[in-house]
């Protein structure tokens, strides 16, 4: 995806700078997700306790998907939007069309987030690979 500028109703409600700390979030996510499995893994929790794994594959996930849409999910459902320097300081949508359009693709980076998770978790109940681990 192209680089955004400025704010485009259901597109891209963030830039660069907001861009970075998504993309970070997701990172650290994504490793909490992997060591959770490895250590719920190696203390032979039982399979149903490894269905955890959801909730920071889940997180992962959002940050990845945010990174790369160009929006902030959280801005989105708050009617706000980012594209200066500073992080975390926001801007109204004014236009309700707008926010109607922020609010449906927030909801969508959240759907797509849990669907991520879910999988992830289902991976992790169901291939403990503790037999592999000496």
């Amino acid at each position: 995806m192209a680089a955004m500028t400025e704010y485009t109703p259901g597109v891209c409600n963030i830039g660069p700078a907001e861009i970075r700390v998504r993309r970070r979030f997701g990172i650290v996510a994504s490793v909490a997700a992997l060591a959770l499995w490895i250590a719920l893994a190696v203390l032979n929790v039982p399979a149903p306790w490894r269905l955890l794994v959801f909730f920071p594959a889940a997180m992962g996930a959002t940050g990845f998907l945010q990174a790369a849409m160009h929006f902030c999910a959280g801005f989105g459902s708050r009617g706000l939007f980012n594209f200066g320097n500073e992080i975390g300081k926001t801007r109204s949508v004014e236009e309700e069309e707008f926010r109607s359009k922020d609010r449906r693709k927030a909801r969508e980076i959240g759907l797509y987030s849990a669907l991520a998770g879910l999988a992830v978790a289902v991976a992790a109940f169901l291939i403990p690979f503790a037999s592999s681990i000496p």
